[in-house]
């Protein structure tokens, strides 16, 4: 594995701007939480003074109540006991429970977390800093999560959904025996299989598989998982949760920030809802409130104020927070520092700049994640070969076809040629024509645009005749694109990490590792 290039977010025309902006501390009020030491001596001194002693030992009880079940690593057991020191402090990273881990990228934010927090070690050595998966436990939208792919197949689990996925129980395995079809001759395929097999064994739920599987890949890293699910740690949400039942918090307190990147960006990311908590019983239904009585949306359940205050103080349990409550609720519960995440992520985060304020919680550094690309040799070679460069496929791929379709064509020289004569003669003929009278004047414009568009007419025809003569030219470059891009997306959002595990097993996370870039977001490609 060799590593061929590492390309800044900046130079990626597909990169929303306003992350984009946000990287380079264009956008005012985020310049502290971008990635930089001072940023983060920051942040450890904000957490220091607002993240208590019991809220330490409520964490750590709750971790060590969900990790009891797995087999912890040395450097596990360290962190996790370090989370009761004052001076530790958490990297936190979060993902849907998608099976068998869903598409490769969720390896990827998992690695770059682990090595930000190696790094930080590095600069402040008095510090201790843990390494932290968010499971999306509570979410509800099972078909966004039952699936994956791998180069040459679909995998799919069929179960009953409606409620949190975190808490459905495996009792389809059929994907399982297929999947062992694909890889059991691959050199680490066993492994594989044998992950595969632990994790997602009849009678575990979601979560337990992930937990499972997540611990099987980091543990010697030293990642740890926490579920969101959890009488203990939405207790000490209570007072934010009831300040969003009785005064729609989150939307009044965000609606500055999200009218300002609506005017500048276009749109939001997430819209914030009067209520933003789902209520869990057997399903997952948002809360919402007629001017009377809460009631549970897509049921019979209806709450007086007094009773669901009640229902809150007996069973903060049964609240769930939406994507947006979600940060808030994890920054409470955390002595987090940063969290690293996709665009859209990092896009709906930067809603809630001001609600952090108003319910006196630290906002963290945040980390766009990086991107990675694994790439065949022997396409590298092929690009190579016709003149590219792999930074190419990440631009407007469109118009650098075209331009390698009629590069050595003479007629389009001689069209190019023409064109600007044509533009000369008509400049020449304005300048006369101004001095005359105004409709001659107009006529000469009118005239210079319709004969320039039969100039644009012939170049497209052109192209069209030369796509048609080198048609083999045309086929070996849509080929290539869609080995760098399969599905016509990133490949990192449609392959799963077993198509690169399964030939060179902990070899290739540790190689993701090493290449990561942790300071900065970039787009990085190795070679295979």
């Amino acid at each position: 594995m060799k590593t061929i290039n590492k390309i800044s977010f900046n130079d990626i025309e597909s990169i929303p701007q306003l992350v984009k902006d946000f990287l380079n501390q264009k956008i005012e009020g985020f310049e502290n939480n971008t990635f930089s030491l001072d940023h983060f001596k920051d942040q450890i001194h904000l957490k220091q003074n607002s993240f208590t002693r019991d809220q330490r030992n409520i964490l750590f009880d709750a971790l060590e109540k969900q990790l009891s079940e797995l087999v912890l690593s040395s450097k596990q057991k360290e962190n996790l006991k370090n989370l009761k020191q004052p001076n530790t402090f958490t990297i936190t990273t979060g993902h849907q429970l998608n099976l068998f881990s869903g598409p490769v990228f969720f390896v990827y934010k998992i690695l770059q977390t682990i090595k930000t927090c190696a790094y930080l070690k590095e600069n402040f050595p008095d510090f201790n800093f843990v390494p932290l998966y968010w499971m999306a436990s509570e979410d509800h939208d099972f078909a966004e999560i039952n699936h994956f792919k791998t180069e040459h197949n679909y995998y799919e689990i069929n179960e009953k959904s409606g409620g949190p996925v975190g808490k459905i129980t495996i009792s389809d395995t059929f994907f399982i025996s297929e999947f062992e079809k694909e890889f059991k001759d691959s050199v680490f395929g066993t492994e594989l299989i044998l992950m595969m097999k632990e994790a997602y064994k009849t009678g575990n739920t979601l979560t337990q598989a992930i937990k499972i599987l997540v611990n099987r890949l980091f543990s010697e890293f030293g990642l740890l998982i926490i579920d969101g699910d959890s009488r203990e740690l939405k207790h000490q949400v209570k007072e934010i949760f009831k300040d969003e039942l009785l005064n729609f918090s989150l939307q009044k307190n965000s609606k500055e920030k999200v009218d300002f990147l609506t005017e500048k960006y276009g749109k939001v990311q997430v819209n914030p809802r009067d209520i933003n908590l789902f209520y869990l019983s057997g399903t997952r239904d948002r809360i919402d409130f007629d001017g009377e009585k809460y009631t549970v949306v897509d049921t019979d359940t209806k709450f007086t104020k007094e009773k669901i205050l009640q229902e809150l103080e007996n069973h903060p349990e049964k609240f769930s927070p939406n994507a947006l409550m979600r940060p808030v609720y994890q920054e409470k519960v955390l002595p987090n520092l940063a969290y690293i995440g996709g665009n859209a992520e990092i896009m709906y985060w930067l809603e809630l700049k001001d609600y952090f304020k108003a319910v006196n919680i630290p906002f963290p550094v945040l980390i766009p994640r990086n991107s990675m690309l694994f790439i065949k040799e022997k396409t590298v070679e092929k690009i190579e070969k016709l003149d590219l460069n792999i930074q190419d496929f990440f631009g407007n791929f469109t118009a650098i076809t075209n331009q390698k379709i009629l590069q050595d064509s003479s007629v389009l020289s001689l069209l190019e040629e023409k064109e600007l004569l044509l533009e000369e003669n008509f400049s020449e003929l304005k300048a006369i024509a101004e001095t005359t009278e105004r409709s001659f004047g107009n006529m000469v414009k009118a005239e210079e645009v319709r004969q320039l568009k039969s100039f644009k007419r012939m170049k497209k025809r052109l192209l069209h005749a030369e796509k048609i003569k080198q048609g083999e030219l045309l086929e070996r470059l849509e080929k290539l694109f869609l080995d760098v891009h399969p599905s016509k997306t990133w490949q990192e959002r449609v392959y799963n990490f077993s198509v690169f595990f399964s030939d060179y097993g902990y070899t290739w996370l540790e190689n993701c590792w090493e290449e990561m870039v942790v300071q900065e977001s970039k787009l990085i490609i190795v070679a295979i």
